[in-house]
């Protein structure tokens, strides 16, 4: 399984509404610039995001997105679900006529269950997980801070 890029930009998307601004209303051209997604795809995504109830948009000059619930409440599995659909590994198809019904009834369990593990593991991390992460990277990479002692 591999996560598309709609599905890894609306993340970032919405770690960056909530890591950059703190509850204000950000503008695409703003994300689009800090995050390098292209302002039309953003629009895109941001459409599906307002959908599904994640986002809330305002119109004008001090325009633009805003979370639909805190940062604590958003998941990652609720993005991903939002843009790209629930998560499966397990198929869709019939079992064939040739097809051994033992093999199929436990490979399709098998995906069946790693699905919902997929999910869980989406699930466990919030937004507020990803601003931590966020806080912590700036603090490992901030340069030391010096003291000047006059006497």
């Amino acid at each position: 399984m591999k996560l598309s890029s709609k599905g890894r930009y609306g993340v970032r998307a919405i770690f960056d509404i909530a890591y950059h601004n703190e509850g204000n209303a950000t503008q695409i051209k703003d994300i689009s610039r800090r995050q390098a997604i292209p302002p039309r795809f953003l629009e895109q995504i941001f459409q599906d995001l307002k959908r599904a109830g994640l986002v809330t948009s305002k119109r004008g000059p001090r325009g633009g997105y805003t979370l639909a619930q805190p940062p604590s409440e958003l998941r990652v599995g609720d993005i991903i679900r939002a843009l790209e659909g629930p998560v499966s590994l397990a198929g869709e198809d019939d079992l064939g006529s040739d097809e051994d019904p033992t093999s199929h009834a436990v490979t399709e369990a098998v995906f069946t269950q790693l699905s919902e593990d997929i999910q869980a593991c989406f699930d466990a991390v919030t937004i507020e997980d990803l601003c931590a992460r966020g806080e912590a990277e700036v603090a490992r990479h901030a340069p030391p801070r010096r003291y000047v002692y006059s006497i």
